[in-house]
């Protein structure tokens, strides 16, 4: 059997390495390694994909987050609300600009952002909304964007772990997340559903004022070339991973289905286990399991992280220190901020393996081994 990995991009690339190797030797061969066909191509073929109307790319996701704050004009000394039981770059990006991150709860269920905890955390500083759409799960769209529209509020949705996800409105209508707001911004790090052979990133959205905005902070504020407009900086997603991505694009949904497959078969096994909590799905949104995460009750988290460890089984713990406790936000009160909810869920959350590669066996073995945990 084949090690165990969280994720296995090794045998993924063997599966297209043929049209991969091509692609990237086609770069090489061009000399184009910054901008030109081949960026334009994946962005162009993103975009349709989403049904998106523009399509910027970046050199990472936390460049998007960052580049999508300084496009709405966000300032220090703004507030943007946002959850703690998140990546820190969700929030970083924030501070960096002087922005202080208002922390709300999240869903038990979901681990998104708790729609209706959000209108009490508004106040005159209030000008944005970040719902992180995490581990795949879509956070609850329809609310927040209402709310946004009520109080006059930008959306910024960190689509980092939910590229592919389709959300459908009480009315019927189908987006992917990532689309539904003023910007949406994802990461293409090579652990994502649609990943790199290196960093990247990408901001979509259907103003083309915002757009055109995106474009000029990520290449130095230039509207043309050596002239700058606005403050800006060097965001670039290169050539080869723009040809590596456009090939894996055409597998996006072949791996979502793989991943989807992977967790239904986790499901099965763990449905009615008196310790074990399966992932939420809720019914108006196709979870796209970025990561499959466990919630554990009456068991020690940590033990049975160390004890899958022992076994050769990796898994992790998605964040053990929520954004409102870590240091750096000290300056930003976040000390200050009461989220039994999302300080419960750090102390008993494990994400197992789940790729496009994992198999049942070794799925199956991850399981035993839990449960032979469990029994003790």
């Amino acid at each position: 059997m084949r090690p165990i990995q969280m994720v296995d991009t090794k045998n993924q690339y063997l599966k297209i390495k043929e049209r991969v190797d091509a692609a990237v030797l086609s770069v090489m061969e061009s000399s184009q390694f910054i901008g030109g066909k081949v960026v334009n191509d994946f962005t162009n073929n993103l975009a349709k994909y989403h049904g998106s109307k523009h399509v910027i790319p970046s050199a990472n996701g936390t460049d998007a987050l960052q580049i999508a704050m300084m496009a709405l004009g966000l300032k220090a000394g703004d507030e943007v609300i946002t959850p703690s039981f998140t990546y820190i770059a969700t929030v970083e990006v924030a501070a960096l600009l002087g922005i202080k991150p208002i922390f709300v709860e999240v869903d038990k269920r979901t681990f998104c952002i708790d729609a209706n905890e959000i209108e009490k955390a508004i106040t005159p500083k209030t000008k944005a909304i970040v719902p992180v759409h995490l581990y795949g799960h879509a956070a609850d769209m329809e609310p927040i964007l209402q709310i946004a529209k009520k109080h006059n509020l930008f959306v910024i949705e960190d689509n980092a772990q939910g590229i592919g996800n389709d959300y459908t409105f009480s009315d019927g209508t189908v987006k992917k997340t990532g689309t539904m707001g003023h910007i949406g911004c994802t990461s293409f790090y090579p652990s994502k559903n649609l990943g790199a052979f290196g960093d990247g990133g990408a901001m979509f959205t259907e103003d083309d004022a915002l757009a055109d905005m995106m474009r000029m902070i990520a290449s130095h504020g230039q509207s043309k070339r050596y002239y700058h407009d606005v403050i800006g900086c060097n965001s670039r997603l290169d050539a080869m991973q723009a040809a590596i991505l456009d090939i894996k694009l055409e597998h996006l949904n072949e791996y979502i289905d793989a991943r989807r497959k992977a967790a239904d078969f986790y499901d099965e096994q763990f449905k009615n286990h008196p310790n074990v909590e399966i992932p939420f799905r809720a019914s108006n949104n196709n979870h796209v399991f970025h990561q499959y995460t466990l919630i554990l009750h009456d068991a020690n988290r940590d033990a049975l992280h160390q004890h899958l460890a022992d076994k050769g089984i990796p898994s992790m713990i998605y964040y053990p220190v929520p954004a409102h406790r870590q240091k750096m936000f000290e300056a930003f009160g976040g000390n200050e901020f009461q989220l039994p909810i999302t300080d419960w869920l750090t102390e008993r959350v494990i994400s197992l393996p789940i790729h496009t590669e994992l198999d049942e066996i070794q799925q199956q073995l991850i399981v035993n081994e839990i449960k032979i945990f469990l029994k003790n």
